[in-house]
């Protein structure tokens, strides 16, 4: 294989979410999320329509088809199937995925699909979310009903997207509904009991005698202390790490947590005055289900320089695109900072993609039980310019490229990597940042519901008919 040629089954796609393409948030006998009154209270956006891909997926399929992908990420509103979480389900929701995925079917794309993206339906999110253990039983509940109902539908699934973003945005920066800044025992607690929320959904798919495959994504961000001769700056690095991927990383692969990972996570936890509560019990059931993983998705979107810390927390997130304005100094842990000569985005994300080849090559050695990656999210947030019916963003072709590359040497150097999902496949509604942060390869006028392929489109049609950069 030369150096710029993908493996021939290697998956090209775009990657969507419920909530954030959807549309008809509170309609079609969908059940409301904590999202609904949270994003309300703010009043700067909504999430209606979005992408209006409740009514517009067979447009967006079509685009996939035209442009070469053969793979979409999409995922199931919870809400939409099971209005309360749990009890009475909702026909039409039901409905609406069986058509949703055959029209996947009749464009030649295959749908890669995720079970929970942020949107714990409202009743189990008033009695603490995934810190309340009712709501694993309730999302196991709920898992097993799809395995069952979109058997004949669906061949790839994933359990979670990105836990540690769960996490973090609830716990940490607070910019989630519910949102606290700076408990870092809520965090882990969180992050253990979506891992042992996804090692029960696997053991349930498996045992089940389901065909197809299952895994979880995870949000990756490769950590580098600042100054590496600084042994202050090394700790702050490693603490980030355990807490955004080792900790998940050791539950994925091991189903326990080795001891340097359990003495920084206990370490941290006590920061804020807490503790983790992992039971015997949950670890026997996370290891079986380690085993059994078929694949594990990776977000990458940046990585971080960290140096040692030792104020006060101070974090503000960068949600306007305000260059220079994000802050992250986490009391205990370490501050994030901008190592000179690395180019940043408008909202302060460093493009950084030789972490991306880090990152991958790590887990292969560290965790030498995986059996395959996809990148499932990966790109450039950019204010794209609409000039004269189209949109030159020449900055976020030259951003995949080069990730691209990276993955591309990762293979070279023995990781098994299945395919690429660039996020996203049409402009939509982002969580913290509305409609003013643009990732998709198509163009959305939210206005008319209009779609224009950019150039990064047409780039990636080109790369993903040739499997060649």
């Amino acid at each position: 294989m030369s150096s710029n040629q993908f493996p021939a089954n290697f998956v090209f796609g775009g990657a969507t979410a419920a909530y954030q393409v959807e549309g008809e948030t509170q309609t079609h006998g969908k059940g409301k999320v904590a999202w609904d009154d949270f994003l309300k209270d703010q009043g700067r956006f909504s999430p209606d329509p979005a992408s209006d891909f409740y009514n517009q997926y067979p447009r967006d399929l079509e685009l996939c088809e035209r442009f070469g992908m053969n793979g979409i990420r999409l995922s199931i509103a919870w809400s939409r199937i099971f209005p309360s979480g749990t009890g009475k389900v909702n026909p039409e929701g039901i409905q609406y995925y069986h058509d949703l995925f055959k029209c996947c079917r009749a464009h030649g794309v295959e749908p890669y699909v995720t079970l929970h993206h942020f949107d714990t339906p409202l009743a189990l999110f008033e009695k603490g979310d995934f810190l309340n253990r009712e709501t694993i039983d309730a999302f196991v509940d709920y898992a097993t009903f799809c395995f069952k109902e979109f058997a004949d539908d669906v061949t790839y699934w994933f359990t979670f997207n990105e836990i540690w973003a769960d996490a973090t945005n609830t716990f940490i920066e607070g910019t989630f509904p519910g949102g606290e800044k700076a408990n870092l025992a809520k965090c882990f607690q969180c992050e253990h009991n979506m891992m042992l929320a996804h090692a029960r959904a696997v053991l349930a798919f498996k045992h089940g005698g389901f065909s197809g495959k299952i895994g979880v994504i995870q949000s990756l961000e490769y950590k580098y202390p600042l100054d590496e001769n600084s042994a202050a700056d090394i700790n702050a690095a490693k603490n980030e790490d355990v807490l955004q991927n080792q900790f998940l990383l050791d539950a994925t692969f091991r189903g326990d947590y080795a001891a340097d990972t359990l003495e920084v996570a206990n370490r941290l936890a006590a920061v804020s005055g807490g503790s983790i509560e992992i039971r015997e019990d949950d670890l026997v059931i996370m290891r079986e289900a380690a085993a059994l993983n078929d694949y594990l998705g990776v977000n990458y979107y940046q990585s971080r320089f960290l140096r040692a810390y030792e104020g006060e927390n101070d974090l503000h997130h960068n949600g306007t695109g305000e260059k220079g304005t994000d802050r992250f100094r986490l009391a205990g842990v370490g501050e994030r900072v901008n190592k000179p000569g690395i180019p940043t985005t408008d909202w302060d994300w460093i493009i950084y993609p030789e972490g991306l080849f880090d990152l991958l090559v790590r887990i292969r050695l560290q965790y030498p039980n995986y059996k395959e990656i996809f990148i499932t999210e990966n790109g450039m947030g950019y204010k794209d310019p609409f000039v004269d019916g189209f949109v030159d963003d020449a900055p976020r072709i030259d951003y995949v490229e080069k990730h691209l590359a990276a993955v591309l040497r990762a293979i070279e150097a023995g990781v098994n990597v299945g395919g690429y999902f660039m996020w996203s496949l049409q402009d939509q509604f982002s969580w913290t940042n509305g409609y003013n942060k643009r990732y998709g390869f198509f163009y959305v006028d939210y206005e008319t519901q209009e779609r224009t392929p950019k150039a990064s489109a047409y780039w990636f049609k080109r790369v993903a008919q040739t499997h060649c950069l």
